[in-house]
Protein backbone atom coordinates (compact mmCIF):
# COMPACT_ATOMS: atom_id res chain seq x y z
CA UNK A 1 0.00 0.00 0.00
CA UNK A 2 1.35 3.24 -0.74
CA UNK A 3 1.99 6.15 1.65
CA UNK A 4 1.18 9.91 0.85
CA UNK A 5 4.61 12.07 2.48
CA UNK A 6 3.02 15.49 3.39
CA UNK A 7 5.61 18.32 3.48
CA UNK A 8 4.72 21.38 5.94
CA UNK A 9 6.44 24.17 7.26
CA UNK A 10 6.39 28.27 8.20
CA UNK A 11 6.15 29.81 4.97
CA UNK A 12 10.07 30.28 3.66
CA UNK A 13 11.38 27.64 5.39
CA UNK A 14 12.45 25.64 1.73
CA UNK A 15 9.12 23.73 1.54
CA UNK A 16 8.76 24.35 -2.70
CA UNK A 17 13.12 23.83 -2.68
CA UNK A 18 12.50 20.50 -0.71
CA UNK A 19 9.54 19.21 -2.75
CA UNK A 20 11.01 19.97 -5.99
CA UNK A 21 14.58 18.54 -4.89
CA UNK A 22 12.82 15.41 -3.65
CA UNK A 23 10.90 14.84 -6.69
CA UNK A 24 13.67 14.86 -8.94
CA UNK A 25 14.67 11.90 -7.05
CA UNK A 26 13.44 8.97 -9.45
CA UNK A 27 14.79 6.29 -6.87
CA UNK A 28 12.00 7.40 -4.42
CA UNK A 29 9.49 7.10 -7.20
CA UNK A 30 7.05 9.67 -5.50
CA UNK A 31 4.15 10.58 -7.93
CA UNK A 32 3.54 14.86 -7.34
CA UNK A 33 -0.05 15.41 -5.37
CA UNK A 34 -0.35 18.95 -6.21
CA UNK A 35 -3.06 20.99 -4.42
CA UNK A 36 -5.04 24.16 -5.62
CA UNK A 37 -5.73 27.15 -4.97
CA UNK A 38 -7.34 30.62 -6.30
CA UNK A 39 -4.64 33.17 -5.21
CA UNK A 40 -2.69 34.38 -8.34
CA UNK A 41 0.41 32.79 -9.71
CA UNK A 42 3.95 34.30 -8.51
CA UNK A 43 6.83 34.64 -10.81
CA UNK A 44 8.33 31.61 -11.67
CA UNK A 45 5.77 29.14 -10.55
CA UNK A 46 4.08 27.10 -13.54
CA UNK A 47 0.17 25.69 -13.35
CA UNK A 48 0.23 22.42 -12.19
CA UNK A 49 3.66 22.38 -10.48
CA UNK A 50 3.24 23.94 -7.27
CA UNK A 51 -0.43 24.59 -7.50
CA UNK A 52 -3.91 24.32 -10.13
CA UNK A 53 -4.47 27.94 -9.98
CA UNK A 54 -8.01 28.40 -10.02
CA UNK A 55 -11.18 29.97 -9.22
CA UNK A 56 -14.43 29.86 -6.66
CA UNK A 57 -16.36 28.12 -9.41
CA UNK A 58 -13.84 25.18 -9.50
CA UNK A 59 -13.87 25.06 -6.04
CA UNK A 60 -17.76 24.79 -5.82
CA UNK A 61 -17.81 22.12 -8.52
CA UNK A 62 -15.58 19.75 -6.34
CA UNK A 63 -17.48 20.44 -3.09
CA UNK A 64 -20.93 20.01 -4.68
CA UNK A 65 -19.70 16.91 -6.13
CA UNK A 66 -18.56 15.69 -2.50
CA UNK A 67 -14.80 15.66 -4.20
CA UNK A 68 -13.38 18.00 -1.63
CA UNK A 69 -11.13 16.81 0.48
CA UNK A 70 -10.57 19.94 2.60
CA UNK A 71 -9.78 24.00 1.90
CA UNK A 72 -8.40 26.79 3.73
CA UNK A 73 -8.82 30.41 2.98
CA UNK A 74 -7.38 33.35 4.04
CA UNK A 75 -8.56 36.90 4.47
CA UNK A 76 -5.34 38.56 2.82
CA UNK A 77 -5.01 42.20 1.90
CA UNK A 78 -5.60 41.53 -1.96
CA UNK A 79 -8.98 39.42 -0.89
CA UNK A 80 -9.89 35.95 -0.13
CA UNK A 81 -7.59 33.34 -1.15
CA UNK A 82 -8.00 29.34 -0.70
CA UNK A 83 -6.13 26.51 -0.89
CA UNK A 84 -7.54 23.26 -1.17
CA UNK A 85 -7.54 19.61 -2.29
CA UNK A 86 -9.67 17.68 -4.12
CA UNK A 87 -9.97 13.78 -4.49
CA UNK A 88 -9.61 14.20 -8.38
CA UNK A 89 -8.57 10.98 -9.66
CA UNK A 90 -4.48 11.99 -8.68
CA UNK A 91 -4.04 9.64 -6.11
CA UNK A 92 -3.94 5.94 -6.08
CA UNK A 93 -2.24 4.04 -2.96
CA UNK A 94 -2.68 0.79 -4.65
CA UNK A 95 0.17 1.55 -6.79
CA UNK A 96 2.37 4.79 -6.27
CA UNK A 97 3.77 6.44 -3.27
CA UNK A 98 2.93 10.53 -3.62
CA UNK A 99 4.40 13.58 -2.18
CA UNK A 100 2.29 16.63 -1.31
CA UNK A 101 2.75 20.14 0.61
CA UNK A 102 0.35 22.18 2.13
CA UNK A 103 -0.49 23.40 5.65
CA UNK A 104 -0.91 21.65 9.35
CA UNK A 105 -4.43 21.78 9.05
CA UNK A 106 -4.42 19.92 5.54
CA UNK A 107 -2.22 17.49 6.24
CA UNK A 108 -4.69 16.91 9.55
CA UNK A 109 -7.80 16.78 6.75
CA UNK A 110 -5.55 14.66 4.42
CA UNK A 111 -5.04 12.22 7.64
CA UNK A 112 -8.87 11.73 7.91
CA UNK A 113 -9.36 11.15 4.73
CA UNK A 114 -6.72 8.93 3.71
CA UNK A 115 -5.98 7.10 7.04
CA UNK A 116 -3.33 7.88 9.50
CA UNK A 117 -1.30 4.98 8.11
CA UNK A 118 -0.91 6.24 4.78
CA UNK A 119 -0.64 10.20 5.02
CA UNK A 120 3.14 10.70 7.07
CA UNK A 121 4.28 14.35 7.87
CA UNK A 122 7.52 15.33 6.58
CA UNK A 123 7.69 18.82 9.12
CA UNK A 124 10.14 21.53 7.94
CA UNK A 125 11.51 23.54 10.67
CA UNK A 126 13.69 26.79 10.05
CA UNK A 127 14.11 29.89 12.79
CA UNK A 128 12.12 32.41 12.38
CA UNK A 129 14.74 35.37 11.65
CA UNK A 130 15.97 33.23 8.97
CA UNK A 131 12.74 32.24 7.68
CA UNK A 132 12.10 36.44 7.59
CA UNK A 133 15.14 36.98 5.63
CA UNK A 134 14.21 33.96 3.31
CA UNK A 135 10.57 35.51 2.78
CA UNK A 136 11.90 38.88 1.85
CA UNK A 137 14.69 38.32 -0.23
CA UNK A 138 11.85 35.95 -2.54
CA UNK A 139 8.99 38.77 -1.97
CA UNK A 140 11.37 41.23 -3.54
CA UNK A 141 12.10 39.37 -7.24
CA UNK A 142 8.28 39.35 -7.60
CA UNK A 143 6.90 41.45 -10.60
CA UNK A 144 4.55 43.19 -7.95
CA UNK A 145 6.18 42.22 -4.58
CA UNK A 146 3.23 42.12 -1.46
CA UNK A 147 5.13 43.05 1.38
CA UNK A 148 1.61 43.36 3.42
CA UNK A 149 0.78 40.10 2.31
CA UNK A 150 4.43 38.55 3.47
CA UNK A 151 4.31 40.16 7.14
CA UNK A 152 0.39 38.68 7.29
CA UNK A 153 1.83 34.86 6.30
CA UNK A 154 4.42 35.18 8.77
CA UNK A 155 2.24 36.26 11.45
CA UNK A 156 -0.25 33.79 10.78
CA UNK A 157 2.20 30.88 10.43
CA UNK A 158 3.27 31.81 14.59
CA UNK A 159 -1.09 30.44 15.09
CA UNK A 160 -0.98 28.04 12.87
CA UNK A 161 2.35 26.56 13.44
CA UNK A 162 1.95 26.50 17.16
CA UNK A 163 3.72 24.26 19.36
CA UNK A 164 0.28 23.03 20.84
CA UNK A 165 -0.99 22.40 17.07
CA UNK A 166 1.84 20.63 16.28
CA UNK A 167 1.40 18.25 19.23
CA UNK A 168 -2.14 17.76 18.51
CA UNK A 169 -1.24 17.00 14.87
CA UNK A 170 1.08 13.94 16.75
CA UNK A 171 3.90 15.32 14.70
CA UNK A 172 7.02 13.54 16.32
CA UNK A 173 10.01 14.21 13.30
CA UNK A 174 11.11 17.59 12.46
CA UNK A 175 13.52 18.34 9.60
CA UNK A 176 15.87 21.65 9.94
CA UNK A 177 16.33 22.92 6.90
CA UNK A 178 19.55 25.56 8.16
CA UNK A 179 21.31 23.33 5.59
CA UNK A 180 19.42 22.08 2.33
CA UNK A 181 21.97 19.05 1.51
CA UNK A 182 21.65 17.86 4.88
CA UNK A 183 17.87 18.31 5.19
CA UNK A 184 17.04 16.20 2.23
CA UNK A 185 19.31 13.26 3.24
CA UNK A 186 18.01 13.32 6.54
CA UNK A 187 14.40 13.07 5.06
CA UNK A 188 15.23 10.75 2.28
CA UNK A 189 16.53 8.57 4.99
CA UNK A 190 13.40 8.31 6.33
CA UNK A 191 11.12 8.32 3.53
CA UNK A 192 13.15 4.98 3.20
CA UNK A 193 12.70 3.96 6.37
CA UNK A 194 8.86 3.84 5.79
CA UNK A 195 8.58 2.12 1.89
Amino acid sequence: MGKIFYIMGKSASGKDKIYSILMEKKELKLHKLVLYTTRPIRAGEENGKQYFFTDDKKLEQFRKSGKLIESRSYDTIHGVWTYFTADDGQVDLEKADYLGIGTLESYCRMKEYYGKDKVLPIYIQVEDGERLQRALIREKKQDNPKYAEMCRRFLADQEDFSEEHIREAGIEIRFVNDDLDNCVRNIIKYINSVT
